[in-house]
C-alpha cells in the first residue's frame, strides 16, 4: 500500500522550515495541515515553497473569516472550518476555534456552541461518507477534554471533540493550541479507540498509507 506524507503544522512558525524545504527535505511531502494560530504568509510561503495541497482551521488568534477582507484567509490554500473534503486521495475534516475565555475573543465558542457545530460537522461527514469515503483525518486547533489539555480556560480541551472522535472515528486526529515545550515529559502522542491523537506542536511529519 502506497504511503503518503503529511506535514502538520501549528501555532508557531520554525523559520528552519523553510531552509528544510529549500534543500528538498521535503520534497516527497503530498499535504499540509495547519491546526491553526498561525500567520496566513507562513501559509501562503509553504504552500509555495513545498508545492503541495494546504488544508487548515483557524486558532483563537486568527482573524475572523470574511469573504469581503483578503486578510481573513490565506490565499492559495484551503479553509476546512465545519468541512469535510477529500484531497490526494485522504478524506480530511475540519473544526477551528478554543473554548471561550474572553467575552470578544474571536473564533472562541462556549461549550453548547462547539457541540453544535461537532453535530453539523459530523452530520456533513456522514452524509458524504458514500462519496468521500470513511474519514481519515480530523484537525482541529484546541484538543479534546482531557487529552494533551491544560486545566485552564483556555486551554481546557473540548468534550465536543471527544464526541466528534467517538462518532466519527477518524485514523487520525490532529491538534495544536498546547504549547509542549517538554516533550520528555509530557506525551504528543496518544491513542483513543481507533483514533491516533497528535499534538503537532510546533511541527509534525505523518505518514499515512
Amino acid at each position: 500500500m502506497e504511503e503518503m506524507k503529511i506535514l502538520a503544522v501549528t501555532d508557531e512558525t520554525v523559520d528552519r522550515l523553510y531552509a528544510l524545504a529549500a534543500n528538498g527535505h521535503f520534497a516527497d511531502v503530498g499535504l499540509v495541515l495547519s491546526c491553526g494560530d498561525l500567520p496566513y504568509p507562513y501559509l501562503e510561503s509553504l504552500v509555495t515553497l513545498l508545492k503541495a495541497p494546504l488544508l487548515y482551521v483557524p486558532g483563537n488568534h486568527d482573524p475572523e473569516y470574511n469573504p469581503r477582507l483578503i486578510n481573513t484567509r490565506a490565499e492559495g490554500c484551503d479553509n476546512v472550518d465545519g468541512r469535510v473534503v477529500r484531497v490526494r486521495g485522504l478524506t480530511v475534516a475540519g473544526l477551528g476555534g478554543s473554548p471561550r475565555y474572553h467575552p470578544r475573543g474571536v473564533n472562541q465558542f462556549s461549550p453548547s456552541a462547539m457541540t453544535r457545530r461537532a453535530w453539523r460537522l459530523a452530520a456533513s461527514i456522514a452524509w458524504n461518507r458514500p462519496r468521500l469515503g470513511a474519514l481519515d483525518v480530523l484537525i482541529t486547533h484546541s484538543p479534546p477534554l482531557g487529552i494533551h489539555d491544560e486545566d485552564t480556560q483556555a486551554h481546557r480541551g473540548l468534550a465536543a471533540i471527544n464526541w466528534l472522535i467517538e462518532k466519527t472515528k477518524p485514523r487520525y486526529h490532529l491538534h495544536g493550541h498546547v504549547h509542549f515545550h517538554r516533550r520528555n515529559l509530557t506525551p504528543s502522542v496518544t491513542t483513543l479507540g481507533a483514533t491516533t491523537i497528535i499534538n503537532v506542536f510546533p511541527y509534525h511529519l505523518i505518514e499515512i498509507s
